[in-house]
């Protein structure tokens, strides 16, 4: 049997200590899976206000003034804490790096009060790259692996290639990077990069430098060994165009032999019918018919009626471009005058959110909308709808549409990204979803339509839901493409 590899899991954000999308979710979930197949793997993540010492047990591992961070010619004190996350199986050990100037605030990338960054994320993650590497340096522990998250993670390769090569402690650490949104990239002001440490030779376009800015995700991906990403599609578009590949195509393209897309999974013990707590009634693939008393509770909390044999379409969605809401505001009024009914769980832009309201409004009989997060609902409107609406413009990987599969709610998705590599399109019963591929609002109003008529098919509808509900896309079958990733990777 193969020696298990030590590996350390770096990310911006982690599921349950602070999440505002799904990367907190992977990363909460994929070590635990990775732990439960062998693997020694720990997680270090910043120790952000918000995160309760009460409520997750935190204890110091690494007491105040015992860390010195360098940010260019100053000095920034670090301390670490500890806790864990736990499943059936295992657990896994989470680090916190900890200091109250740079984290101890009400959001975790933007001021709640002016909706806008803070102004000095360049410092906060500067801090957070080098006190990782400070860190495992004073704990002693060292990885096979570090796997870095997105741009807040990307000038750990880049320092292991450069101020840490020379260091015996890091000579055989090989670095993954994942992209799970390259629209995201930590550009900073030339300034910035004085900030990092980084030799000067490496402001260069073939280093961290970006049409003469700081690039955090470009030195991601050009420092590292190997870089992922999570879905195959996804990994194919961003090296071919710049719609997609966001000005870094081409750095992509020459790294293109390094680059894999591995398709994220879900959690079933959380977004499970079977065994969901947020729901009124559990089904399974056998009960369809549990399915219509959630619907019934949704819509009565949403003020609507329920009405036999009017399908329910829902969204669940950050209210920006990215997410296809163009197209939706073109085609809103012609959706709305169909026999259909809609509810909206969002939050994000002030325009999309006033666009939205009024539309509700217009519609107050057949449309139900709630601005904000509210996870018992999200739950509700899985196991609610007949159909989930996911038109986006670029999804790198997407989880909702594989949340509605297992629920039964056919998603009706744009073919792009992950939730191309996901959805099967309907050809009469088989299938699970429909799919357009053009980003265009009529394109997506035929598709809309097309499943109307599909659902006036009771029990070809019914089987199209199977279909969805019998997909496998637990995380298991990816947390194995990343240890035979992360085996081969230790063997160069």
């Amino acid at each position: 049997m193969s020696k298990p590899l030590n590996i350390l899991f770096v990310s911006s954000e982690v599921e349950p200590f602070a999440k505002t999308g799904g990367l907190a979710d992977v990363s909460g979930t994929l070590p635990q899976v990775i732990k439960d197949s062998g693997h020694e793997i720990r997680i270090i993540m910043p120790r952000y206000g918000s995160i309760s010492e009460r409520k997750f047990k935190l204890h110091d591992v690494i007491r105040l003034k015992d860390i010195e961070v360098p940010i260019g010619a100053d000095k920034k004190i670090a301390n670490v804490n500890s806790s864990f996350i736990a499943n059936v199986k295992s657990k896994v050990q989470v680090y916190f790096l900890a200091n109250k100037e740079m984290y101890e605030r009400p959001g975790i990338y933007t001021n709640p009060d002016s909706k806008k960054d803070y102004a000095d994320n360049d410092v906060r993650f500067i801090f957070f790259c080098r006190g990782v590497l400070e860190t495992l340096k004073r704990l002693g522990w060292q990885p096979d692996i570090i796997h870095c998250n997105d741009w807040q993670t990307g000038l750990i390769p880049a320092y292991i290639k450069t101020i840490y090569s020379a260091d015996p402690f890091f000579k055989h650490i090989k670095t993954v990077f994942t992209i799970h949104n390259l629209a995201y990239q930590g550009t900073f002001p030339v300034a910035s990069f004085e900030k990092t440490g980084l030799p000067q030779s490496e402001f260069t376009k073939e280093g961290v430098e970006f049409y003469g800015k700081l690039n955090f995700m470009k030195a991601g991906l050009v420092y590292s060994d190997v870089i992922t990403t999570v879905s195959e599609k996804y990994a194919e578009e961003i090296c071919s165009t710049e719609e997609f590949g966001c000005g870094l195509e081409g750095v992509l393209q020459k790294k293109k032999s390094h680059l894999y897309g591995i398709t994220n999974g879900i959690d079933y013990s959380i977004w499970n019918p079977e065994t969901d707590e947020h729901i009124v009634k559990r089904f399974d693939v056998r009960t369809l018919e549990g399915k219509v008393e959630n619907k019934k509770e949704l819509l009565s909390k949403f003020g609507l009626t329920f009405k036999d044999n009017v399908p329910l379409i829902g969204i669940i969605s950050r209210l920006v471009d990215q997410k296809g809401l163009d197209l939706i505001k073109e085609i809103a009024d012609d959706m709305m005058k169909l026999d259909i009914q809609f509810v909206m769980l969002a939050a994000g832009e002030k325009r999309y959110q006033e666009y939205f309201e009024s539309m509700h409004k217009k519609y107050t009989s057949k449309m139900g909308i709630y601005i904000g997060y509210n996870d018992e609902l999200a739950h509700l409107i899985e196991a609610g709808c007949d159909m989930y609406l996911m038109p986006s413009r670029y999804e790198p990987c997407g989880l909702n549409q594989l949340y509605s599969l297992k629920y039964g709610t056919v998603p009706i998705v744009r073919a792009t990204g992950g939730l191309d590599d996901t959805i099967e399109d309907v050809d009469g019963t088989n299938g699970t979803g429909f799919k357009f591929k053009k980003y265009d609002s009529k394109e997506l109003l035929k598709t809309i339509l097309r499943a109307l008529k599909s659902y006036q098919d009771g029990a070809g509808w019914k089987k199209i839901m199977r279909n969805g509900m019998l997909q496998d896309f637990s995380w298991e079958s990816s947390a194995k493409k990343y240890t035979n990733l992360y085996r081969n990777l230790v063997k160069q």
